[in-house]
C-alpha cells in the first residue's frame, strides 16, 4: 500500500508549451547556460573599467557594480521563471539571448551617455550615489535578461518531477561554470588584450549568435526574424564606439590620457581615470610644473639630505615618474626603483611622456605590498608614497602593517613622504596621522591651512622618520603652511589608527 501511493504522488509534468516541443538535446542546453551566465560575469567585471573614468575605482564603485548585477540576476531569476510557465520555451529562451545580446551593445552608451553628469562634485568623483545609479541603468536590464535563461532552459527540459533534481543541479553547474570562465577570462585574457568597447561588443555578438543558432536549430526564427537580429546587433554595434571615450589608452588598471598644459609647450599632464595625476616636463625635469604637492616633497627632501648628495629612493606609485626624473637631474648618482602596479602605465609613459629606464631609474611591476618586500632591509634614504587610484590611495597602503615594511627598507635616518588627499572633516588623514605616530618617532605635514590655523583639506604631505627631522619655517612653504608633531598628535586624537583587518579608506576620505 505504502509504495502505491508513493506512486501516486509522482507525476509527470504537464504543461502543453513544453510538451509540445522537444527538450533541447542536454549539450546544447548546458552550452546556453554557459554563454548566458558567463556573459553576465564579463560585464560585471569590464563595467569596472567603463565607469572609472565617471566615478572613480573605488570601493563604492566596485560594490555598486556587485550590486547592480546581484540585483539583476535576482529580478531576471524571479520573473524568468514566471514567464517560462506561461509562454513557449523555445521562443523565450531565443529571444532571451537576442535581447540579452542588444542590451549588452547598450552598456556602453549607456555609461558614455550618463558618466559625465554622475561626476558631481567640486573634486570630480560622483561618489556613491552617481556609481549606483549608472550601474544601475547600465548593468540591471541585462543581467536580469540574460539570468532569466537558465529558469528557462530547466523549465524547456523538465518532463519528469523524478528528473527534476539531475536537471536542475546539471544546469546550474554549467552556468557556475560559464560564470568562473567569464570571470577568469575577463580579468586575465579579455581586459589585457583588448578595449573594453570591444570587449563588449564580443559578447554582444556571442550572444545574439547564440540566439539565432538556437532560433534557427528549434525552428522558432524565420529567415526575416535571424535577418532583424543581425541588423540589430550592427546598428548598435556601431553606436558605442561612436561615442567619444575619454581614454587616450586603456590599461588593465587604469584610463589613460595625456593633455597639453596651455602656455607651456614642454609640459604634459597625465590624467588617469579623469584625475589629475602627474605634471611632466618633456625638456627640462627638474620644473616640477604646476602641482604644489610635488615641491612640498622635493622641498622636503632637500631639508633632510643636503644635496647633491646621491640618494637610493624607492617611489610607491608611477605616474608619471615626475619625482624619480627630478630626483636623477638634482641630483646626479641617485638611484631609484618606482613600484608601479599598471605595466602598461609605464609603457604608456615610455612613449608619451619621454620616460627613458635605466639601471639608475628602475620600475618594478606588480603590487607594491609584494614588491616591496625585495627590498634591502635599511637600504633607503628615500620612500615616496604616491600611489592613488583615482582620488583614493589603496588601503593596503595605509596600514601599520604597511608602514613597519616601509620602516623596514628605510635607513635609519631614512625619510618616508606620504600624499594624501582629503578635505574636512579629515577622518582619513586624522586616521592616518594616527597611524604613522605609532610607527615613527617623528612625524610633520605640509598642507594649506584654513583661516582658523588648522588643515583646511587638499593634498597633504606627511613627512615621517626614526630619526628627528631637521628644523623648518613654520610660515607657509610653497602656498602651504607646516605642521609639527604636537599640532599632529592633537590633530590625531581619538582617531583610530589603520590596520590590515581594519581599514575602511574609501569611507573615511571626504572627497
Amino acid at each position: 500500500m505504502s509504495s502505491k501511493r508513493s506512486r501516486a504522488r509522482v507525476k509527470p509534468l504537464k504543461n502543453e508549451a513544453a510538451v509540445a516541443t522537444p527538450p533541447l538535446p542536454a549539450v546544447f542546453a548546458a552550452g546556453t547556460v554557459f554563454v548566458a551566465a558567463g556573459c553576465v560575469l564579463v560585464l560585471e567585471i569590464l563595467a569596472v573599467r567603463l565607469l572609472a573614468p565617471y566615478v572613480g575605482l573605488t570601493l563604492e564603485t566596485t560594490t555598486s557594480i556587485i550590486g547592480a548585477v546581484l540585483l539583476g540576476i535576482s529580478v531576471g531569476a524571479a520573473i524568468g521563471g514566471r514567464v517560462a510557465d506561461r509562454t513557449h520555451p523555445g521562443r523565450l529562451v531565443v529571444g532571451l539571448l537576442i535581447g540579452g545580446g542588444l542590451l549588452a551593445l547598450l552598456t556602453v552608451p549607456i555609461v558614455r551617455w550618463l558618466g559625465p553628469s554622475a561626476r558631481g562634485g567640486a573634486a570630480g568623483g560622483g561618489g556613491a550615489g552617481g556609481a549606483i545609479g549608472v550601474t544601475v541603468a547600465a548593468l540591471v536590464p541585462v543581467a536580469a535578461v540574460l539570468s532569466a535563461v537558465s529558469p528557462a532552459v530547466a523549465h524547456w527540459q523538465l518532463r519528469d518531477l523524478r528528473t527534476s533534481g539531475a536537471v536542475v543541479g546539471g544546469l546550474s553547474a554549467w552556468a557556475t561554470a560559464g560564470a568562473l570562465v567569464g570571470t577568469f577570462g575577463t580579468g586575465f585574457v579579455l581586459v589585457p588584450l583588448l578595449p573594453v568597447s570591444t570587449s563588449v561588443l564580443a559578447v554582444a555578438i556571442v550572444l545574439v549568435l547564440a540566439g539565432v543558432l538556437l532560433g534557427a536549430y528549434t525552428r522558432v526564427l524565420g529567415a526575416r526574424a535571424i535577418a532583424g537580429a543581425i541588423l540589430s546587433t550592427a546598428a548598435l554595434g556601431v553606436l558605442g564606439p561612436s561615442l567619444h571615450s575619454p581614454c587616450d589608452t586603456e590599461t588593465s588598471y587604469h584610463c589613460v590620457q595625456i593633455k597639453d598644459l596651455a602656455g607651456d609647450a614642454a609640459g604634459r599632464l597625465l590624467v588617469l581615470d579623469g584625475e589629475y595625476n602627474s605634471y611632466v616636463n618633456l625638456e627640462d625635469p627638474r620644473n616640477l610644473g604646476p602641482f604644489r604637492y610635488t615641491r612640498w616633497i622635493a622641498e622636503e627632501v632637500n631639508v633632510h639630505g643636503t644635496p647633491p648628495a646621491p640618494l637610493y629612493a624607492v617611489f610607491v606609485g608611477g605616474g608619471g615618474f615626475t619625482l624619480p626624473r627630478w630626483l636623477a637631474a638634482t641630483r646626479p648618482g641617485s638611484r631609484s626603483n618606482v613600484l608601479e602596479v599598471d605595466g602598461e602605465l609605464v609603457d604608456a609613459d615610455r612613449r608619451d611622456l619621454g620616460l627613458r629606464t635605466s639601471p639608475a631609474l628602475r620600475s618594478t611591476v606588480g603590487d607594491a605590498r609584494v614588491t616591496m618586500r625585495r627590498e634591502r632591509t635599511h637600504s633607503a634614504d628615500l620612500v615616496v608614497g604616491d600611489a592613488f587610484s583615482g582620488l583614493t590611495i589603496p588601503w593596503q597602503l595605509m596600514t601599520v602593517e604597511w608602514l613597519k615594511e616601509v620602516r623596514r627598507v628605510l635607513k635609519p635616518d631614512g625619510l618616508y613622504a606620504l600624499n594624501i588627499i582629503d578635505l574636512r572633516p579629515l577622518a582619513l588623514l586624522r586616521a592616518e596621522l594616527a597611524t604613522l605616530l605609532k610607527v615613527f618617532s617623528n612625524v610633520r605635514m605640509v598642507t594649506p591651512a584654513g583661516e582658523d590655523g588648522r588643515p583646511a583639506g587638499d593634498n597633504a604631505i606627511v613627512f615621517a622618520s626614526n630619526a628627528p627631522l631637521p628644523p623648518r619655517q613654520s610660515a607657509p612653504v610653497a602656498e602651504a603652511s607646516v605642521f609639527e608633531r604636537p599640532a599632529l598628535v592633537r590633530l590625531a586624537s581619538g582617531a583610530k589608527s589603520l590596520r590590515d583587518d581594519y581599514a575602511p579608506v574609501d569611507q573615511l576620505e571626504t572627497r
